[in-house]
């Protein structure tokens, strides 16, 4: 009974410090990673930036387009591809003003982070806060949104920018982009347009109207109308196609390329690798096979929602290394 005895205490004592010895692992880790984020500075000194990089087909004078990004979350440090969705679009659009909304930051304090600090280098950015009740203000989604049961909302962030996107073309129109879309060419020739993900489904990450378009208007009116946050895209592309079909009167839009002053791009314009496939982003490819896939590409949707912290390594010629390494 006295060795069971030691033998039981023996055990306690080196679990005991096992747990010592792990929270202090714990507590130092964290300490360090806080020092490191800490000395990661907020106010940055900008090296002069060239815009016009010379990759648009052809000469696009200033323009009073608007190209908009939001970001719905609470975040107030836009990740690595945010970052290079805005400076993709701003270094092609160097007369253009580029816009991101953010739902994190305060119109009362100013917010400076490392992020925010960077993108402000470019003089044709713009970061503003988000105000949802103020920019659905006039709109059918107002009365919706003051209804709107926030908690009970399964892709509550998706869907707040589903509405964002829908009230900025339909108030301001220009050009919305989604934060993991990468801009290769200058889009200010494409006007009252949106993109195919597929031949029967079409896709909101890029939409380009004018102020006010009925187009608009009848997905705002969709929106509320047929509500259904259960379901993924139900608010986005599938409510992009169903308006189109009504819009347009047809039962299908596999065959429809313009109607009724909306055109429809294929999906090598901005989604030449379906979601599926996301992972051939971050896959070795040849410059040749790269250029090949995309001639036809105005930009690139990364498909941020499967391919999220995927890493990469700088130079390991990935297509995504290649792609942020021009572009970004």
């Amino acid at each position: 009974q006295k060795n069971n005895f030691w033998c039981k205490l023996c055990v306690c004592i080196l679990i005991s410090l096992k747990l010592v010895c792990l929270i202090m692992l714990y507590y130092r880790g964290g300490a360090q990673s806080k020092a490191i984020n800490y000395m990661l500075p907020n106010h940055i000194k900008c090296s002069s930036i060239g815009l016009n990089l010379g990759r648009s087909d052809s000469h696009h004078p200033d323009d009073n387009t608007t190209i908009f990004f939001v970001e719905t979350s609470d975040k107030t440090n836009p990740s690595f591809l945010s970052m290079c969705s805005v400076e993709s679009a701003a270094r092609a659009h160097p007369g253009s003003k580029i816009v991101l909304l953010m739902k994190g930051l305060s119109a009362m304090k100013n917010t400076q982070t490392l992020g925010i600090s960077l993108l402000n280098c470019f003089p044709n950015v713009e970061i503003r806060p988000l105000d949802l009740k103020e920019l659905f203000a006039g709109t059918p989604l107002s009365l919706w949104y003051s209804r709107l049961r926030q908690w009970y909302q399964p892709y509550l962030i998706p869907i707040l920018s589903d509405a964002c996107r829908l009230v900025l073309m339909w108030k301001y129109g220009g050009i919305y982009l989604d934060t993991d879309i990468i801009v290769l060419k200058n889009l200010l020739n494409l006007t009252n347009c949106i993109g195919r993900e597929q031949q029967y489904l079409l896709n909101t990450a890029f939409m380009a109207f004018d102020r006010r378009h009925g187009f608009i208007g009848q997905c705002l009116t969709d929106f509320v109308e047929h509500y259904n946050g259960w379901i993924w895209g139900h608010q986005g592309p599938q409510l992009a196609t169903r308006v189109l079909k009504k819009w347009c009167q047809k039962t299908s839009i596999t065959k429809i390329q313009q109607c009724k002053g909306v055109k429809m791009l294929p999906p090598e314009a901005f989604y030449p690798i379906h979601w599926q496939d996301w992972k051939k982003y971050f896959e070795v490819m040849s410059k040749s096979e790269a250029q090949k896939l995309l001639d036809n590409s105005y930009a690139l949707h990364i498909w941020n929602k499967k391919s999220g912290g995927t890493r990469f390594q700088i130079g390991s010629k990935v297509m995504i290394d290649q792609l942020t390494s021009v572009y970004c």
